[in-house]
């Protein structure tokens, strides 16, 4: 049989519209970097069409018979380990199909690279508009999606200390914006009482979205807070040329004579401080019950959303994950059913600088 390859970008999706065109948008321009011969397809996980099958169907019915996969994701946290595998190893199994499997986009050169661009951006307009500041009297932020999995949230500390060696700035503090600590308003509130005149946070994010919003209305809120101290917000990753080339990279590394391993420091292989008895957990997918819903779908869209004034603030995620991850919780929509499994309770979900620092005081 010919060997017809395809290429299969999955990403996340997400509540806000803005977020699932950017992916798309990403994921049109990457065919430039790939062989000629190769078809592309990309679906998501949940929340956005279309999904991931669909760009699988898509391939398989234009007759390619091998797909490389990869996750539309900087790091290896529960989507990347758990929900697209399932997603990927059940269509396999389903039509007899052979499906790879690549790695996240990690920790790269390139990403550094395409990191500091948009934080040189930053830097360049606020010169520009308020006056050159020496490089040792700014302190950098970079904020992480925040995950349960340690090993995505190391990554972005240490994505954080190349750039702040890298670039010389003065200082460097790294927070997340959910699930983990510290979230960013008590990361902000930390490094406002360093004596920096200057603090430019950077969201190590792909997409525009809810969480950006998050990020950048929490630095606004600091802004009045601490008025001697100018705050500059600098742009998410984006489809910068870098990224664009590490996910090629990612696609075509699975063709080489070894493919590198798509998981390092896993808490599911290895015992992790803190983490111990998730070692040879099963894993598997949890998003079946939000397939196909899109940005449009009742209920699902952020803007449809008036709990909070003016950003989400993540507080409405406390109550509905008290129980535990009994799963009765919702994704910002209704849906009547049960789950036939669970995950294990996050060892620092009550730190206070985590979710409960969202808490209205």
């Amino acid at each position: 049989m010919v060997e017809k390859i395809g290429v299969m970008i999955c990403g996340h999706g997400s509540r806000s519209q803005s977020a699932v065109d950017e992916f798309a948008t990403l994921a049109e321009k990457l065919p430039p970097y790939l062989p000629p011969e190769w078809q592309m397809e990309y679906g998501y996980l949940e929340f956005a069409n279309p999904l991931i099958r669909d760009g699988l169907d898509k391939l398989r019915e234009n007759g390619c018979n091998k797909v490389l996969a990869v996750p539309g994701m900087l790091f290896a946290a529960m989507h990347s380990k758990n929900d697209i595998p399932t997603v990927l190893n059940t269509y396999s199994a389903k039509y007899n199909i052979d499906v790879n499997y690549g790695r996240e986009l990690g920790v790269d050169p390139k990403m550094v690279a395409a990191a500091a661009g948009r934080i040189q951006d930053a830097l360049d307009v606020a010169n520009k508009e308020h006056g050159e500041m020496a490089l040792h009297d700014t302190a950098l932020v970079v904020i992480g999606r925040g995950s349960s999995d340690p090993d995505a949230n190391s990554n972005v500390s240490k994505v954080a200390r190349m750039l702040w060696e890298g670039m010389g700035l003065g200082w460097c503090e790294v927070g997340y914006s959910g699930v983990t600590f510290p979230l960013v308003e008590p990361c902000l509130d930390h490094v406002s009482r360093l004596g920096y005149k200057r603090v430019i946070v950077f969201p190590y994010f792909l997409f525009s979205g809810i969480l950006i919003d998050r990020i950048y209305g929490f630095t606004d809120k600091c802004a009045v807070k601490y008025p001697d101290i100018q705050f500059i917000k600098a742009s998410y990753l984006g489809d910068h040329p870098k990224v664009l080339e590490t996910f090629a990279e990612r696609i075509t590394e699975q063709v080489g004579e070894i493919p590198p391993p798509n998981c390092a420091l896993c808490k599911y292989r290895t015992q992790v401080l803190g983490f111990e008895a998730e070692v040879g957990s099963v894993q598997e997918s949890h998003h079946h019950h939000v397939e196909g819903q899109g940005a449009s779908a009742p209920g699902s869209n952020v803007e449809d959303c008036k709990l909070c004034d003016t950003y989400c603030t993540g507080e409405c995620r406390l109550d509905m994950d008290s129980h535990d991850h009994d799963h009765s919780h919702s994704h910002g929509h209704s849906h009547d059913h049960d789950h036939s499994h669970s995950h294990p309770k996050y060892p620092q979900a009550k730190h206070p600088l985590g979710p409960e620092s969202a808490r209205k005081k």
